[in-house]
C-alpha cells in the first residue's frame, strides 16, 4: 500500500523559520530508518506558501492565485511517499517520527488510489497505459 505522509504547516514553517541542526540530524536518522526498512520512496520539505501559486479551474478558464494562502493548518510543509503493508504500519512509523516542528504539529497519512479501487472502469488497456507511464517515470 502506498501512502503520502504529509507534515502539516505551522506559523513557524510558513514564516520560513529554519530547523535547528538537531532537527536536521534527528530527521536524517529517521529517514535512514525508513530507507533501511524499505518504506521510504521519496520525501522533501516545502518552502512557505508565500512562494507558491494556485491555479483555479472553472471550465476552460484558469486563474493564477499568488501565495500566501490562508489557514496555515490546512497547508503542507513537507511530505514522504511510503510503501507500507497497511495503514497500521504507516501510523506506527509516524509515531516514531521526531516532532517536525518546534512546537505542536500534525502529520497526516493518506493512501493512494490503487488500480483495484476503480473496478471495471479501469480497463486492462488503461492498466497497461498506467504501467507504461510508471515505467517511464522510473527510467525503465
Amino acid at each position: 500500500m502506498r501512502v503520502m505522509v504529509m507534515v502539516k504547516a505551522t506559523a513557524d514553517s510558513e514564516a520560513g523559520l529554519m530547523p535547528e541542526t538537531e532537527m536536521f540530524e534527528a530527521m536524517h536518522a529517521f529517514n535512514e530508518q525508513l530507507i533501511e526498512a524499505g518504506i521510504m520512496v521519496s520525501g522533501d520539505g516545502l518552502k512557505p506558501s508565500s512562494l507558491g501559486k494556485r491555479i483555479a479551474f472553472d471550465g476552460t478558464s484558469r486563474t493564477v492565485i499568488d501565495g500566501s494562502f490562508a489557514e496555515t493548518k490546512e497547508l503542507v510543509a513537507g511530505f514522504w511517499i511510503w510503501n507500507v503493508a497497511d495503514m497500521d504500519e504507516a501510523v506506527a512509523w509516524v509515531k516514531r517520527c521526531p516532532n517536525p516542528m518546534p512546537g505542536p504539529s500534525e502529520i497526516e497519512i493518506r493512501p493512494f488510489y490503487e488500480a483495484s479501487d476503480f473496478g471495471e472502469t479501469f480497463t486492462p488497456e488503461l492498466a497497461a497505459q498506467e504501467a507504461a507511464m510508471r515505467d517511464k517515470l522510473a527510467g525503465r
